[in-house]
């Protein structure tokens, strides 16, 4: 049975932009369940206008401001059709969980910020249901990175084990949640899905790699892996966290030679992110039975699963999926959750992970009345 006041909605549109992913979760004080979810397609139109301005394109207020009223009302449309599709009203749902499209994220900045599109005020009147969003601003104010925010969600499900568990959520960005017996860490590791998405799109005019089948044709150039690995982000220490602001084409377009096949680099960079993903949690190693769950885009790439299990031959490397917690559906599921402790006013933000001074209720509450 569902208890009264315990149905959320959780949204997320990553930085691959490949669409909206909408969860509706039932959360318990000790358990969360994903009881519906649909992904949502995100116009050709908005997504290129959206991806224009995260990469730092010339725009104008006025775009800015019509991109963020039509994510709004995209947002709107696609909670609004699961509710057609579970039969529920929209008094039914506590509130929802919006992440939205984050455009630019600069912590370390002189003066730190973060933006995501996605008017949360719009998004409450067109649902008639209370909205929690801006999740970020408020750790950030804090002193902390604002990222990565899942980490608090994954210690919620999985907990402290006898050996290290590391949760890789790998969209756009990849970032892991370490999860050790007395302690949580976590921090964007770099590239997740974003290059090898918009290198296909230049290529293929395909916004991904379906099944990896386009680099499984390429073979590794190591002296460009060399050269993309010894970026000075990877040698940052945690907490840190990144963006499409600094991972994109143009970050990699010095590095290229004309004499690179398109297939050869697509792998290239698939094993870029297999390396610096697996570099990242082999530091971790603590136990006998070290566990790596993936859940994001990239847990359904074939060759960069295999990757990973080649390159941590002692690790357990599965998706969330197999441990019944849908791996395409993670993170809507978080900010669910996360919406869920802000209507509660309990603290989600996680200092050691984000760098904050204090642990915090996240989220600002857009009510629909």
């Amino acid at each position: 049975m569902v208890s009264q006041g315990t149905l959320y909605i959780g949204i997320m549109s990553g930085t691959s932009l490949d669409g909206i992913d909408v969860a509706l979760v039932d959360v318990q004080a000790d358990n969360v369940k994903l009881l519906s979810s649909l992904e949502y397609p995100i116009p050709d139109a908005l997504r290129r206008t959206l991806l224009s301005i995260a990469s730092n394109h010339p725009t104008t207020i006025e775009h800015i401001g019509d991109a963020d009223h039509q994510l709004a009302s995209l947002y709107a449309s696609a909670v609004n059709q699961l509710l057609a599709e579970t039969g529920l009203k929209a008094t039914q749902i506590e509130a929802i969980g919006c992440h939205g499209q984050t455009v630019f994220h600069r912590p370390n900045h002189a003066a730190p910020f973060t933006y995501q599109l996605g008017d949360a005020n719009l998004l409450a009147i067109k649902t008639g249901i209370t909205t929690v969003a801006d999740f970020r601003r408020k750790d950030l104010a804090l002193g902390g990175q604002g990222a990565p925010l899942v980490p608090a969600f994954h210690q919620f499900l999985f907990g402290q084990r006898d050996s290290t568990t590391v949760i890789a959520n790998i969209g756009g960005i990849a970032n892991i949640s370490v999860l050790h017996a007395h302690t949580t860490l976590g921090y964007d590791t770099g590239p997740g899905n974003m290059l090898m998405d918009a290198w296909c799109l230049r290529h293929l005019g395909q916004h991904y790699d379906a099944d990896a089948h386009w680099a499984k044709t390429g073979t590794v150039i190591p002296a460009l892996l060399e050269q993309l690995m010894h970026d000075r982000y990877f040698a940052l220490p945690a907490p840190k966290s990144t963006g499409r602001e600094y991972f994109h084409l143009d970050w990699l377009q010095p590095f290229l030679s004309p004499q690179y096949a398109p297939q050869d680099v697509q792998r290239t960079l698939c094993e870029l992110t297999a390396q610096t993903l697996a570099d990242a949690v082999q530091q971790y190693q603590w136990g006998s039975t070290p566990r790596l769950y993936l859940c994001g885009g990239g847990a359904n790439n074939p060759l960069l699963m295999d990757r990973l299990r080649a390159t941590l031959p002692e690790w357990s490397v599965t998706t969330t999926s197999q441990h019944n917690v849908d791996s395409d559906f993670m993170e809507a599921m978080a900010f669910a959750w996360l919406a869920q402790r802000r209507m509660h006013n309990l603290p989600s933000n996680l200092p050691k992970v984000t760098g904050a001074c204090r642990l915090t209720s996240l989220g600002v509450i857009y009510t629909a009345d």
